[in-house]
């Protein structure tokens, strides 16, 4: 599990990175690159990463859950995903 302050690191990137798109937008829009230096590097949606939202668990993400491989596979074990079940054949 990820420690919470890495967690909250990630939200608050995202948080900035949807506070600045539109500026962001327009500024690639105008060619203004020295405007778009100016803005804080958590800003870029490049910096970004997925993350569990559970655990925070940083690889292994299944971005159509949301979740990671691991809390994946025990939420689906448990039955508390809706349409996934266990394989058998």
């Amino acid at each position: 599990m990820a420690r919470e302050s890495v967690k909250a690191r990630e939200r608050k990137r995202q948080e900035m990175v949807a506070k600045y798109a539109e500026k962001r937008k327009a500024l690639k829009e105008a060619g203004d690159y020295v405007g778009l230096d100016k803005l804080p590097r958590n800003a870029s949606p490049v910096r970004l990463h997925n993350r569990c939202r559970l655990t925070g668990r940083p690889r292994g993400y299944m971005r159509k859950f949301g979740i990671s491989r691991v809390t994946f596979r025990e939420m689906a074990s448990a039955g508390k995903i809706p349409g996934v079940t266990k394989a058998s054949w």
